[in-house]
């Protein structure tokens, strides 16, 4: 312990020198010193760690000393610890003053004194509406979470339902053959017929007089016509020969076409009137007019009217709108020849054999194959093979 022995000789002459100036500035304080003192304070309680490491630093500086000159050991004096609010005393402990010079050349370079300011720092108050943001949003009610709670609850029995109504009408058309509707409305219209007919026949009344007043004569006319005709080809119906079968799909094909376009007869009239005017400025055709005013176009030569040697409709171009009427009406016609091979191919397979002309055709070659089959299979398998030959 000789080196707490020799600060303590050393701080009780260091107190003699310093209790006097201390004493003086303690009898009239000025101004300044008040200020000093209110800075220390500041520092003080800021740093409150500053003696303790002011007394480790002393005693590793006096330790060099201790080892170079030992002394005897002496009875330990107590040394007066200093709390930091204590820095403020007018006394100052010598110990203290010495490990303070001590501890100077090191406290330069590691710490800086900051100066505090003497105003307060005003700090921006947050605005409400951040504070609103800020806040977590209410939880809604139970009342309205079981409102909710219903509306998803009818969205729901509302689509199921609507889905079943949708399936059970999918299930019923897929299941439902168009033929038999289409013969069921005719069993239905020949039926009520019928029965009219019997209550004005019972009535004592013309039946057919009486189903005229509801058309007109033209279209009795049509209708009577159009009797005449199905009459006269129900037995001409089956396929004979392929000649005629092209001719009945012509006759079909002009039907169709002059009920949704039909002749144009505007523009017949204006080709016409061309043509005529063309050959009166050749001199081929003469225009006369008559006694009545008419004018009437003469061919002098022959050359106007067309004939059998004629090549004038060669220069003739159709509109964009007969082609187009053309290209859709084959569209139609490819359209239906495609659209008959896929429903005999799903009755029969893509690898059965056709061996039939038409539907009748193949429903009498089943009638046969039903009753020959298990004599004829054999020859037919012999001659697919080539050893019948």
């Amino acid at each position: 312990m000789p080196p707490r022995k020799r600060a303590t000789r050393a701080s009780k002459k260091a107190e003699a020198a310093a209790n006097e100036p201390v004493a003086e500035s303690a009898v009239e304080p000025t101004t300044t010193q008040l200020e000093e003192n209110s800075a220390v304070e500041g520092a003080a309680a800021s740093k409150p760690k500053a003696t303790r490491a002011s007394k480790r630093g002393t005693a590793k500086a006096k330790e060099p000393d201790s080892k170079s000159k030992p002394e005897p050991e002496a009875e330990p004096e107590a040394v007066e610890t200093t709390h930091p609010d204590e820095v403020e005393s007018t006394e100052v402990e010598p110990a203290e003053a010495e490990t303070a010079k001590a501890e100077e050349p090191t406290r330069k370079p590691t710490q800086k004194p900051t100066k505090e300011p003497d105003t307060p720092i005003d700090v921006p108050p947050v605005p409400g509406p951040q504070k609103e943001a800020a806040a977590p949003a209410a939880a809604p009610s139970a009342a309205d979470r079981m409102a909710r709670f219903k509306a998803l609850q009818a969205r729901a029995k509302s689509s199921s339902d609507q889905n079943l109504k949708a399936a059970a009408a999918e299930t019923q058309r897929l299941s439902t053959d168009a033929s038999q509707l289409t013969a069921l409305r005719r069993k239905v219209a020949v039926t009520s017929h019928k029965i009219l007919k019997a209550e004005v026949e019972d009535a004592g009344g013309d039946f057919e007089r009486k189903r005229a007043w509801d058309w007109t004569a033209e279209e009795s006319e049509r209708w009577d016509k159009r009797m005449k005709k199905r009459a006269a080809h129900r037995d001409n119906a089956a396929f004979q020969d392929y000649t005629q079968e092209a001719g009945k799909v012509y006759k079909k094909q002009i039907r169709n076409a002059a009920n949704l376009a039909g002749p144009d007869l505007e523009q017949y009239a204006r080709d016409k009137l061309a043509a005529v005017e063309r050959a009166a400025a050749a001199g081929t055709l003469e225009i006369v007019e008559t006694a009545d005013g008419e004018l009437i176009a003469v061919d002098k030569d022959g050359t106007f009217f067309s004939t059998a040697e004629s090549t004038s409709f060669a220069d003739n171009r159709p509109s964009k709108e007969a082609i187009d009427r053309l290209v859709n009406d084959q569209k139609k016609a490819d359209e239906a020849a495609l659209r008959k091979r896929r429903e005999r191919l799903a009755k029969n397979g893509e690898d059965a054999d056709v061996t039939y002309i038409n539907e009748k055709n193949k429903h009498f070659n089943q009638k046969l194959a039903r009753f020959y089959n298990k004599y004829t299979t054999e020859i037919r398998e012999s001659f697919e093979r080539g050893t019948m030959i």
